[in-house]
């Protein structure tokens, strides 16, 4: 019985992790001359590190319970932004990166005082601020391509390490990952969090102060977001006005999957990163296997309905094996 304890253990802390390296030795073996390469390696890695930021955006105010769906549009407008200021309003690059990392900040400030002062439910409120954040980037572009010659240091923050196939998007994550992690697992702030998510009204009665919290924590989200936009822009190298809400979707399907490992039942920064890894490398897999255009969608569709599904068992899971201690 002890055994079957162990296994069961083993596969809800690691089965997405077990699943990833699964999914790669299958798609290896299928397509030998093809997946397990550099080119596809260096692929993946360059454009699912923007879902895997959108990812940790999104995980931050996640982490209180409360749902931040404005992170798309501001991955939207600052990708535009970013290169409209340099291109259209001729600020320097580095000038350019700041202003869209405040305007990000500004978003979650305004996303702050909605939730956490007015009291508008977060799904609500941030639905609105990302629909006129929408707006705004329509406005801006007239809904037609941004296009200009961007300086060679902006472009740089998207190249690949010299010397290797590592795209420098990777290292974003990979750093951002850890500094949330160190956040999450090791300050108060990331912990008080987690008991607002728990239980707010325990957590006021305990002295923190939930309102500062939660705003902190869209005030983050925002910032994020906006990096993420700048990175986005650095790789593609034109606004485009239709980009944006296509990370809405697979971002929070990523972090509520990443709930089920690592700390089943609460959302968390590695099983994210995980998560999107596992997402990435099945789409870029069925890809190669020739799958029709219409398949990513679904399947992200159905790993958010999955994720959902299982992140609420392994919540209620944990809740009763602390009730039974």
């Amino acid at each position: 019985m002890s055994v079957i304890n162990a296994l069961v253990r083993l596969v809800s802390v690691w089965g997405l992790l077990i699943l990833l390296v699964l999914l790669i030795l299958v798609f290896s073996s299928l397509l030998p001359d093809t997946f397990p390469t550099a080119f596809t390696f260096t692929s993946l890695a360059n454009s699912r590190s923007i879902y895997a930021m959108a990812a940790l955006a999104v995980m931050i105010p996640l982490a209180a319970n409360q749902f931040d769906l404005s992170v798309a549009g501001t991955i939207g407008l600052t990708q535009i932004l970013a290169i409209g200021l340099q291109t259209q309003q001729g600020l320097p690059w580095w000038l350019a990166c700041l202003v869209v990392l405040l305007i990000g900040g500004l978003v979650g400030a305004v996303n702050a005082f909605l939730v956490a002062k007015v009291r508008i439910h977060a799904f609500i409120a941030t639905l609105g601020t990302g629909s006129v954040l929408l707006g705004l980037l329509q406005w801006y572009t007239e809904g037609r391509q941004v296009l200009g010659t961007l300086a060679p240091e902006f472009t740089a923050l998207a190249a690949r390490i010299p010397g290797t196939p590592v795209p420098m998007a990777l290292v974003y994550v990979l750093v951002l990952a850890i500094i949330m992690w160190m956040i999450f697992e090791h300050t108060p702030f990331g912990r008080f969090l987690y008991v607002i998510g728990d239980n707010p009204r325990a957590a006021e009665l305990n002295g923190i102060n939930t309102q500062k919290y939660v705003a902190a924590a869209f005030v983050a989200s925002g910032f994020v977001s906006a990096f993420t936009g700048i990175i986005l822009q650095a790789q593609l190298r034109v606004g485009q006005s239709t980009v944006g809400q296509e990370f809405l979707l697979p971002a929070f399907a990523a972090a509520l999957l990443g709930a089920t490992t690592i700390k089943p039942g609460r959302v968390n920064v590695w099983g994210t990163v995980i998560a999107v890894a596992v997402l990435a490398v099945t789409v870029g897999g069925l890809n190669q296997l020739g799958a029709p255009f219409f398949v990513e969608p679904l399947f992200n569709g159905l790993m958010l309905t999955l994720a959902v599904g299982l992140s609420v068992t392994a919540a209620r899971r944990r809740e009763r094996v602390a009730t039974e201690k």
